[in-house]
């Protein structure tokens, strides 16, 4: 197999069109539809399904392109730890977070990092829980920020370190009863319409599960698709929510109130993790240092 044969499988699978490919890696259609045929003869398999003009993948065809995801990730890892270890602080970080966390938690690391290391930069993205897990298997991506922490020892594929637990807290609209309680307790809202996020999220799982050990199932009125949705559902009241603290930090809608719930066990734990069976970059080994000792030092001052 050649480089060039895997680059053009690779960007035929992802965009299903031997033309579209083609035009997007700037070469002739006929030499990438050769450079596929000579694969598939060298491995003895067919790759795609011909479609007319579009192509899709066969069953074997999907688990080599799943390998060769890794194999691509693995290789771009070495140029770029080869590239970094003359400078690690102008490296990049790649990391995924949750939704929950776009909003103050990682923006705010972020800046203290590059106030530190100003040339260092970061590849984004965001994901489900089950796909921040599986992404740092993979390779798609080296460090991820989670919520609440996985067991570390999934498949033995994962490590990582909590940071810091925060706690869950009651926004209700600014005219709902109990908006003028300095704490409540979450059985006080049993009547109440919730807001949640979308089915997938471990969030709404989190919420769900603590209404039900408070003794009820909360009714569920509307979805927002990310926190900012759900403070926006909240403001309009049509509804409660609850929400990680960290969410609200300087970021509390209009007409809406922050209430404490004094239920202990309603708290997250937030963490970073990382693959056993990989080294991290050496920027990201920078950025996962300063991770650790920026919450260290948070930890000890709230103490």
């Amino acid at each position: 197999m050649e480089t060039r044969q895997i680059q053009y499988f690779m960007e035929v699978a992802k965009r299903e069109h031997v033309t579209e490919a083609a035009d997007a890696m700037h070469v002739a259609q006929s030499s990438v539809s050769r450079q596929i045929f000579n694969l598939e003869d060298e491995l003895g398999v067919a790759l795609f399904i011909r479609e007319g003009r579009r192509v899709k993948l066969t069953p074997i065809g999907r688990i080599f392109f799943e390998r060769m995801k890794q194999v691509t990730n693995l290789m771009e890892q070495a140029k770029r730890e080869v590239k970094e270890y003359l400078n690690p602080e102008k490296g990049t970080v790649r990391i995924a977070f949750p939704i929950s966390m776009a909003a103050h938690t990682l923006p705010s690391i972020i800046y203290a990092f590059r106030t530190r290391y100003p040339e260092a930069k970061f590849e984004m993205s965001n994901a489900l829980y089950d796909d921040l897990i599986d992404g740092v298997i993979k390779g798609e991506f080296n460090l991820a920020m989670i919520a609440p922490m996985p067991h570390k020892d999934k498949e033995k594929k994962i490590m990582g370190t909590t940071l810091f637990s925060e706690n869950i807290v009651a926004l209700l609209p600014f005219h709902h009863p109990l908006a003028n309680k300095t704490s409540i307790m979450l059985q006080d809202l049993n009547h109440d319409s919730f807001v949640v996020l979308p089915e997938g999220f471990i969030f709404r799982e989190q919420v769900v599960d603590a209404c039900k050990q408070a003794g009820f199932t909360p009714q569920i009125a509307f979805e927002g698709k990310d926190i900012d949705a759900l403070k926006g559902l909240v403001s309009a009241g049509l509804g409660v929510a609850l929400m990680p603290e960290m969410t609200l930090v300087d970021n509390t809608p209009r007409s809406t109130v922050v209430v404490p719930l004094t239920d202990a066990r309603l708290m997250r734990t937030v963490g970073v993790i990382y693959p056993t069976q990989r080294k991290l970059l050496p920027t990201e080994e920078l950025f996962y240092d300063f991770l650790l000792e920026t919450y260290k030092r948070l930890n000890e001052f709230r103490k």
